[in-house]
């Protein structure tokens, strides 16, 4: 997976290990933390999935914390979330930050006792400067510890390539594209007249995966209710969302390249889509991938208006033998300068509402966007964001459901087998 691949929403294609996180309740692993004597060197390792952006951080917090050592652990994203399960099953080898997607942060925050209660380190005072419902996706189900203290809120947004529309005759001004889809349906009106002009070498869309999980996002309710009830074949928002996904492939408008995989990260380079899903972390990572392409991207808002697809947690084990140092670094990585740095460099978007009418953020552009104003389409998302429950098993629930649009893109099943079946799928989780 590639470097600036972060904060991303689970694969939807992608088979997990978390069926092995039943394994790691209970109140093993209470290892305590051993104070530091003063000047004592201490080593903290931090866990993630790509590159967050914060090594320059890194080096400005030694230069006040000279006894600090830091090492960063980075690994794939589902090998970092399920590796991190493993080890907390095991009690052993995690590190003393790991950092932990929305799509997988129910399945830890379930397990209070695996984690120190932040609360401890005194960093619920900084509650008021967070979304709420970002506040509360860092606590334990119960509510009662903060286990988690965000990073960055992955508000959607529709990124598209104008070199691509102006050859199939269509708008490239960003205002002009998003009137062409105030809804989905409409969308895939337009990818109907993409595919009709023919341009050669692309379709319009990478695959339904990711689109799938971006109408479900914007749904009231989404696969779980509120009592953890898992809702996805009662949800007819649920439904309809799988319905036009699977539209898009049976009107042969993707291009069959699942989200997070190889042929996916060339298909950028290639030029071979001409719109995805673009959360505000993904304009990093497409400028990653497609260095070349330089001012033949651009932004506009995505269909429904809002929505939001990915954002992290920083957490911290009780493996650790540091936790009051871990929770100092924390602190200090998720503050509201810093995480407006890392949003100017990596493109992830601040979970602290009050960056977004800052000056230096609504002025923000991206020259290899065509200067697209990234800082003011970013922060209506935000602003327009409802939160939306996510329950225990979430990310099993979005593979199972992934694996079935998978099935539909590939021929192996229609919509209505590959449907039958994830409602199949989606009973043996418990």
């Amino acid at each position: 997976m590639p470097p600036r691949l972060h904060r991303v929403a689970v694969p939807l294609l992608t088979a997990c290990l978390l069926t092995l996180a039943t394994a790691c309740g209970g109140g093993g692993g209470d290892t305590a933390g051993t104070a530091a004597k003063p000047g004592e060197k201490i080593k903290l390792t931090v866990g993630l999935f790509g590159d967050f952006g914060f090594k320059p951080l890194y080096e400005e917090y030694r230069k006040t914390h000279p006894n600090i050592e830091i090492t960063e652990n980075v690994t794939q994203f589902n090998d970092h979330h399920n590796n991190l399960v493993k080890r907390l099953a095991t009690n052993a080898g995690a590190d003393d930050i790991e950092a932990v997607e929305v799509g997988y942060i129910s399945t830890f925050t379930a397990q209070p006792a695996k984690f120190y209660d932040l609360k401890q380190y005194g960093l619920d005072k900084r509650q008021g400067e967070y979304l709420d419902w970002k506040w509360q996706q860092g606590l334990s189900k119960q509510g009662g510890q903060l286990l988690g203290l965000g990073t960055d809120v992955g508000g959607l947004a529709m990124c598209y390539r104008k070199d691509l529309f102006a050859k199939a005759g269509l708008p490239t001004d960003r205002t002009e594209v998003a009137a062409l889809w105030p809804t989905w349906e409409k969308y895939i009106e337009t990818g109907r007249k993409f595919a009709a002009a023919g341009v050669a070498g692309a379709k319009f869309v990478d695959s339904p995966g990711e689109i799938f999980r971006a109408m479900v996002n914007q749904a009231p309710t989404g696969l779980y209710d509120d009592q953890d009830q898992i809702i996805v074949g009662s949800n007819p928002a649920v439904k309809q969302a799988w319905d036009l996904s699977n539209q898009l492939t049976s009107e042969k408008l993707t291009a069959k390249l699942a989200a997070f995989t190889p042929p996916w990260n060339t298909g950028f380079a290639k030029g071979s889509f001409a719109t995805i899903i673009c959360p505000a972390w993904m304009t990093g990572f497409i400028q990653e991938q497609a260095k070349d392409a330089a001012g033949k991207w651009d932004i506009a808002t995505v269909p429904g208006g809002s929505g939001n697809s990915g954002g992290s947690h920083l957490m911290i084990p009780r493996q650790s033998k540091h936790p009051k140092e871990a929770a100092e670094l924390i602190d200090f990585l998720t503050s509201k300068e810093n995480q407006a740095k890392v949003f100017k460099e990596e493109g992830t978007f601040p979970s602290i509402p009050a960056l977004y009418d800052d000056p230096s953020i609504q002025s923000f552009t991206k020259p290899f966007f065509g200067d697209a104003p990234i800082g003011k389409i970013y922060s209506a998302a935000a602003k327009a964001l409802k939160p939306q429950h996510l329950g225990p098993k979430e990310a099993e629930v979005r593979v199972a459901i992934g694996n079935g649009l998978g099935r539909v893109e590939q021929g192996k099943q229609t919509p209505d087998q590959a449907w039958a079946q994830v409602l199949e799928d989606v009973k043996k989780i418990k």
